[in-house]
């Protein structure tokens, strides 16, 4: 098939790539030019696992980009809107980028055409998107919700072996064209489920609602075993193995980040706010934030008030292993939270400092290995579960630092064996070694 993706960011970059690599022809299109220039040259501007593979083999035979939007949708069967939805002040999603899209769409068809809505955006979204499209030509067409569940990090497996494909629409030809342009990828019988356009879009905000709040619960938990001297991580292995619960989403840590959960718990939030008020998700929200500032306040709490003559290491920046993305990352809100009490900072992050450079200016210090993050550091700060970390040389960990003293915000190592080896270690939920 014959396909157009508006948007070569995250979502748009990965559909693209995944289809081209299942034989259909696709045409990545994008308004920056210098991304669709490196794009071209096999330059994948994000770092995702699998990815910039696939774009190497499939592009110029079945995967093109261009900024030529017209030429794009004129060649495709099925345009698949992939473009920001970004969060506004008042946390209401901004679909300004999708609307625009849509209208770019709509000038530039030559016949009917089959347009998805794949960008996360509030419930009637398509519903706009159907009605602008409908007011601009006289095409046939139909509009379809087709919301993305890719995790950063995972997102080629995702893409490629779905748990399950949701499509919302109610134009029968357009719902088995898009059955049988997803059937190579459901192969082992994992289901395609229609329903009405609002249902598809309602069910990505509430996956991702859902996820959110079992991590701020887990974090909640947490901090109720710190004060009763409970275990988290036993408590945590107790009611993973109820499968009403699972063990999936109960890691306690510094809170979530990334473009999705906090995006998107805040979008729902708004999304009720004239008819309900979703109380539960404003306290996942409130949580989430409170969450963040938990290693910080460790440090005070070790230290003392006053730490502007301190330095301290940092190990990981992205907001999750397996990604550069740093969109919310809980090691902004630590990393700034230092700063702004006079302490100087030493950085390691196997792809996100690039990311970080942007954020910091010049206020950081970016180290080559995890090493060279600790040499005459106060402490080390754990905020991301990179798996290089889990296994570090403790003796070599121990002999860089000014004093054996470790906050981890991903409870990667064992309290016990911490303090059999002489350090100071502070993690979440699990008391103090």
């Amino acid at each position: 098939m014959k396909l157009a993706i508006i948007g070569t960011g995250y979502v748009g970059l990965v559909t693209g790539a995944c289809f081209a690599e299942a034989g259909n022809t696709v045409c990545c299109v994008d308004i920056d030019e210098a991304r669709i220039a490196a794009l071209r040259a096999a330059k994948v501007p994000i770092y995702e696992p699998k990815l910039d593979e696939l774009v190497l083999r499939n592009l110029h035979v079945r995967l093109s980009f261009s900024t030529d939007l017209k030429a794009a949708v004129e060649a495709a069967t099925i345009i698949f809107i992939a473009v920001g939805t970004p969060q506004r002040p008042d946390g209401t999603a901004n679909v300004d980028y999708v609307l625009a899209a849509a209208e770019s769409i709509a000038a530039a068809m030559n016949d009917g055409k089959i347009i998805v809505s794949k960008s996360t955006a509030p419930v009637g979204t398509a519903d706009q998107i159907d009605a602008l499209v409908r007011r601009i030509t006289r095409h046939p067409l139909a509009v379809v919700s087709n919301p993305e569940f890719l995790k950063e990090g995972s997102a080629v497996d995702d893409f490629m072996k779905p748990d399950r494909v949701v499509l919302g629409g109610d134009d029968s030809e357009a719902i088995e064209a898009l059955k049988y342009l997803y059937e190579p990828f459901v192969r082992n019988g994992n289901p395609i489920v229609v329903m009405d356009r609002r249902s598809a879009e309602m069910s990505k905000y509430a996956a991702n609602a859902m996820l959110a709040t079992k991590i701020s619960f887990i974090n909640e938990v947490a901090a109720l075993c710190e004060h009763v001297g409970a275990d988290v991580d036993q408590v945590r292995h107790a009611i993973g193995l109820d499968r009403r619960i699972g063990p999936h989403f109960i890691f306690p840590g510094i809170g979530y980040g990334g473009s999705c959960f906090p995006k998107d718990v805040r979008a729902m939030i708004s999304m009720g706010a004239s008819a309900c008020e979703l109380s539960l998700l404003k306290a996942v929200d409130q949580v989430n934030e409170r969450q963040k500032r938990i290693l910080i306040n460790k440090v005070r709490a070790h230290f003392g008030a006053d730490i502007r003559s301190r330095i301290f290491a940092v190990w990981g920046l992205s907001f999750k292993p397996y990604t550069d993305d740093m969109r919310e990352a809980p090691a902004i809100n630590v990393i700034e939270a230092l700063l702004e009490s006079g302490a100087a900072i030493k950085a390691f992050d196997p792809e996100a400092a690039p990311q970080a450079q942007r954020i910091f200016n010049g206020a950081v210090h970016y180290c080559q290995h995890g090493y060279e993050a600790l040499e005459g550091t106060d402490a080390l700060l754990l905020c991301t579960e990179w798996n290089e970390f889990r296994r570090p040389d403790f003796q070599r960990v121990k002999t860089l630092l000014k004093s054996p003293v470790i906050f981890d915000g991903r409870n990667l190592f064992h309290p016990a064996e911490m303090k059999t080896l002489g350090f100071t270690y502070y993690s979440i939920g699990r008391g103090n070694a």
